[in-house]
């Protein structure tokens, strides 16, 4: 019997990266704001705005602190009312309320993205931002959010966590709303172990992220502003926050960046690869009557590192017996709803000040189904797999008849 892929190891990190390991181990230099200049943190902040196309780019301990800063960079006051989707990962709301601010929830639907008339109805509700989560990778439809939001003037914070590669319109995921946060998180398409960047063209914005972040007394000078950019705008902005913010410590270290930086350069055959290997599959599960892929929007050019379906015509027990049955065919499958303390179903978020029905977004859950698809995966790996979730599927409905049968 052939094994199924190990679909949980990351790919190796790059060997152009061991030089500059091997110099800060012999230096011990792994605080970002010890060089002069030019350290490894500083390097990755400047060559990530580049591979982005903004001007500034800041470099945290994890996506949910870039989501964090960037929240409180907004200056909003406390218990302002913040917009998310229902389906996201318990940390954005979690960076909500770390910010003093009270997450709102709206409606997703069966293709895993934001129900546009429930967004826009509860964007009504004193909303003072808006978090736009392109869960798994999935973007709702952005054309529709940023005209929904600049009309009433919201400013929106993109949580790109599952998003690095993916267009819009040919422009880059988190580079539609006022500022984009990224996760190098082990399970993403540049891996750190741990880590987070933002991005943003706001030199107001980004000079207090900064200074937040953990720039204390004058370090902020070593941020400089894009190579070009005379206007002075960023320097203005340090030194009017100067002294005025409070330090929540939440630096990216310069072995995280020597790690980070040589996987820029993979990014763009990581999000190739990976793409074909999604749709690869995602042709083979809709062959089967009992599991469907939701399709892309039209604009958007994805980057996948998973896939997502829906079970079609299975009850809850069905389901679990899917999922038990592709685990005895050697693979994973994490249905949202129907595991145990899931960290991407709402009603587990118990920290909630309010907790809303969401009726829709829980019927999704219950049957979206959840399996991790590096882009490492070559063609007979990835037919083990769907062989083995087309194989479940008909172990607990029973095979399909050929018409006539």
């Amino acid at each position: 019997m052939t094994l199924p892929p190990n679909v949980y190891d990351a790919e190796p990190i790059p060997a152009s990266a061991r030089e500059e390991i091997e110099r800060l181990l012999q230096t011990g230099d792994l605080f970002r704001y010890t060089a002069a200049e030019n350290a490894p943190v500083t390097l990755l902040e400047q060559e990530f705005a580049a591979m982005l196309g903004t001007k500034y780019a800041l470099a945290v301990s994890s996506c949910s602190a870039a989501l964090f800063l960037s929240i409180k960079a907004l200056g909003l006051p406390r218990d302002a009312r913040i917009l998310l989707p229902g389906f996201t990962f318990a940390a954005v709301p979690s960076s909500v309320v770390h910010a003093d601010c009270v997450p709102v929830l709206c409606e997703v639907g069966d293709n895993y993205r934001i129900n546009i008339a429930d967004f826009e109805a509860r964007l009504n509700d004193n909303i003072s931002a808006v978090i736009i989560s392109h869960m798994r990778g999935h973007t709702s439809d952005m054309d529709a959010i940023m005209a929904l939001c600049d009309a009433r003037d919201i400013p929106v914070i993109e949580d790109a966590a599952h998003s690095l590669g993916t267009t819009w319109h040919g422009k880059n995921i988190g580079t539609l709303g006022r500022v984009g946060c990224f996760s190098f998180q082990s399970y993403k398409l540049v891996n750190s172990g741990e880590g987070g960047i933002m991005v943003t063209d706001d030199a107001d914005l980004v000079a207090r992220a900064v200074i937040m972040s953990g720039a204390y007394e004058h370090t902020w000078q070593k941020h400089k502003a894009p190579e070009g950019d005379n206007t002075g705008d960023l320097a203005a902005a340090f030194a009017r926050w100067q002294n005025k913010l409070p330090l929540y410590n939440l630096r990216l270290s310069n072995m995280s960046a020597a790690i980070i930086r040589p996987q820029l350069n993979e990014v763009p055959r990581r999000v190739r690869d990976g793409r074909a290997n999604h749709d690869y599959v995602a042709g083979l599960l809709n062959a089967s009557m009992w599991l469907q892929v939701p399709e892309k929007l039209a604009p958007e050019v994805r980057a996948p590192d998973s896939i997502q379906f829906n079970t079609v015509g299975m009850n809850d027990d069905q389901i679990k017996a899917f999922a038990a049955a592709a685990q005895e065919r050697g693979v994973k499958v994490q249905v949202f709803g129907q595991s145990t303390d899931n960290a991407r179903a709402f009603w587990n978020w118990q920290f909630m000040p309010e907790m809303p029905e969401l009726p829709n977004t829980r019927a999704m859950l219950m049957r979206a189904c959840d399996v991790r698809l590096p882009a490492r995966l070559k063609t007979p790996e990835l037919n083990l797999i769907a062989d083995a979730l087309t194989g479940a599927a008909e172990d607990v409905m029973g095979p399909i008849k050929a018409y006539g049968t």
